[in-house]
């Protein structure tokens, strides 16, 4: 689940608020990405990473309801240009799941700088945004979504189609783990998820924002505007009881409205149960897509928007766009991001 929302809350809280989650093979590897604070809005109030937030990945494996192993990034104050000092510990076992256990400290640096050790390697900073959708054609599905009536295309035109984000800018953790890890081996059947925490009074922590599968919230829950829906804190293991039934009701009512199936009742469960649990699939070592028929891990180039919003409508929903719109944004080398 992502923001890419023109609120208030959004431009002060930006630090805290994911926009993307990507996940793809690299160099021998496995490569993590988690984009946070656009500055969509024209501003970001606060450059930089949150310094008393966390920033994790989560690892599910085989199916299963709960992450086995947790990437764990936290930041430092802000000092000479903006650059803030990282640490990353690493959680496995039931200390991925929790928030008390510190976990294993495995490299520290500076953002705007490659840290690496033993074979892993981070990256940190500004960046251009390699996300590309027009946002036009996005409202026009989130009404037919919210009202559940027919999706109305006349009025689209794809070849006149923009990228709303062209020449906007993201803070990126990119985190590289290599093929020789005991759990990220080649093969390994995951899920992967992020999510960022912030420290409370209390000396806890509360969970701000998660997401997996693309364009969950812009889609679903585009009126969000104070980030109040209890999702931001919910475990992906919650998500299909708790809202189930409401999306595949949702999608049921856009699709027999349109009239994309003949079981738009079935059809609504099934595109349910393909977003819930709200991680994203990938199979290590493996090409990874994200497309209307195969959702494996998710590179900087893929059309992720198209293929949600046709999966969501059950029809072909041309976006307008190619990879190419935003192919300066994106590099085939490590950190496979282009910095400001």
């Amino acid at each position: 689940m992502s923001h890419h929302l023109d609120t208030p809350l959004a431009a002060q809280n930006g630090q805290l608020y994911i926009d993307d989650l990507f996940v793809f093979p690299g160099e021998g590897s496995t490569v993590f990405v988690m984009d946070v604070n656009s500055n969509i809005t024209g501003v970001f109030a606060e450059p930089g990473f949150h310094p008393e937030a966390r920033y994790e990945f989560k690892v599910h494996f085989d199916g299963a309801d709960v992450e086995t192993l947790t990437y764990r990034f936290s930041f430092g104050e802000p000092g000479v240009g903006g650059r803030q000092a990282l640490r990353l510990h690493v959680l496995t076992g039931d200390e991925a799941r929790g928030d008390s256990a510190e976990g294993e400290a495995v490299l520290e640096g500076r953002t705007g700088e490659t840290v690496a050790a033993g074979g892993t390697r981070v990256w940190a900073g500004r960046i251009a945004d390699p996300f590309y959708i027009d946002l036009n054609l996005l409202g026009i599905i989130n009404e037919a979504v919210a009202k559940g009536t027919a999706v109305d295309l006349s009025s689209w035109r794809p070849q006149k189609a923009e990228n709303t984000f062209k020449g906007t800018s993201v803070e990126t953790i990119v985190l590289e783990i290599p093929h020789d890890h005991p759990q990220l081996r080649p093969g390994a059947r995951t899920g992967v998820w992020c999510a960022t925490k912030l420290a409370t009074d209390a000396g806890g922590w509360r969970q701000i924002n998660r997401a997996g599968h693309p364009m969950m919230w812009p889609i679903f829950w585009p009126g969000d505007t104070d980030f109040s829906n209890p999702a931001n804190t919910r475990h992906p293991s919650e998500d299909l009881a708790a809202v189930g039934g409401l999306i595949a009701g949702q999608v049921a009512a856009v699709v027999a409205a349109t009239g994309t199936s003949a079981d738009p009742q079935g059809y609504g469960e099934t595109v349910s149960r393909q977003l819930f649990p709200d991680v994203l699939p990938y199979v290590v070592a493996t090409p990874a897509s994200y497309g209307f028929a195969t959702r494996n891990g998710r590179t900087h180039a893929d059309n992720a928007p198209e293929a949600m919003l046709s999966l969501v409508t059950n029809m072909a929903v041309p976006s307008g766009l190619t990879p190419s719109v935003a192919k300066q944004a994106r590099t085939g080398e490590f950190p496979y991001v282009v910095p400001e």
